[in-house]
């Protein structure tokens, strides 16, 4: 089993040699500067979920990248103006920035498109259809965000946060091809996923949970996602420790 950092460096080399569509031109050098970054979190996940079930991660790399690309897409949008209004992303320029806003606008749409034609290289057609389930509820979440719909938080990170954390699991038991049946124990897992980064990520920024719950039960809540995760995994009759280093590593993060 690989650790979670040799899984990163994996997926960050794919990622750098993945040959864009070349009808893209020269948008394809605003979609690498969006892509550039971040802790490929979600392709670790994939690509461990994966190796717990059997597969070589390297059959599991176009998952992997397809959710990666998806998370850029969603950042990329996110950050325009339109949106969040965000001129600075992971201390450097936000995309739209540095790009200008119609390009950064086709930059997000490239992605889209991109982590589809890689999901669809799957004979097994539950990846795509995993990854279009996961990419319409983060779209719909981020309806409810800029609507000003907080009446249920939780339902809301269910969405934005939670859905390609789940993806970022099911994708990989598609791609793998698990019975579906035995899918359910998984899925029980991923779900907690989502509201376990994003209470820590509202911790680390003192806003979400934090205004609600104040710092000590935002931080309990996280708590609580990270031991209802663990508890999910050690039902799980696979070898899941990568998994559970990777749960830690969500629990604990300063950044």
């Amino acid at each position: 089993m690989r650790a979670p950092d040799d899984l990163r460096a994996l997926a960050e080399r794919y990622l750098g040699e993945l040959a864009l569509t070349p009808e893209l031109g020269g948008l394809a050098t605003s979609m690498r500067y969006a892509l550039a970054g971040g802790k490929r979190i979600r392709a670790q996940l994939c690509l461990a979920t994966g190796e717990a079930v059997g597969a070589e991660p390297e059959t599991l790399l176009p998952a992997a990248a397809a959710l990666e690309l998806v998370q850029a897409f969603s950042l990329v949008h996110d950050d325009l103006p339109g949106l969040d209004d965000d001129a600075e992303r992971r201390g450097r320029p936000s995309t739209w920035a540095a790009h200008g806003i119609g390009v950064a606008i086709l930059a997000g749409d490239g992605l889209l498109a991109e982590a589809f034609r890689l999901a669809l290289t799957y004979p097994n057609p539950g990846v795509a259809r995993e990854l279009a389930t996961a990419t319409l509820g983060m779209i719909g979440g981020q309806y409810r965000d800029i609507g000003g719909d907080e009446t249920d938080r939780d339902a809301l990170n269910r969405l934005k946060t939670g859905a390609l954390f789940r993806a970022s699991v099911c994708c990989a038991l598609w791609a793998a091809d698990v019975p579906e049946r035995e899918h359910g124990a998984w899925r029980r897992f991923a779900e907690e996923l989502g509201p376990l980064f994003q209470i820590v990520d509202d911790v680390l920024d003192g806003d979400g949970y934090v205004l609600t719950h104040g710092l000590h039960g935002a931080r309990a809540k996280a708590d609580e996602a990270a031991s209802r995760a663990r508890d999910r995994l050690a039902a799980i009759p696979a070898d899941t420790s990568v998994l559970g280093a990777i749960v830690d590593g969500l629990a604990t993060r300063t950044a």
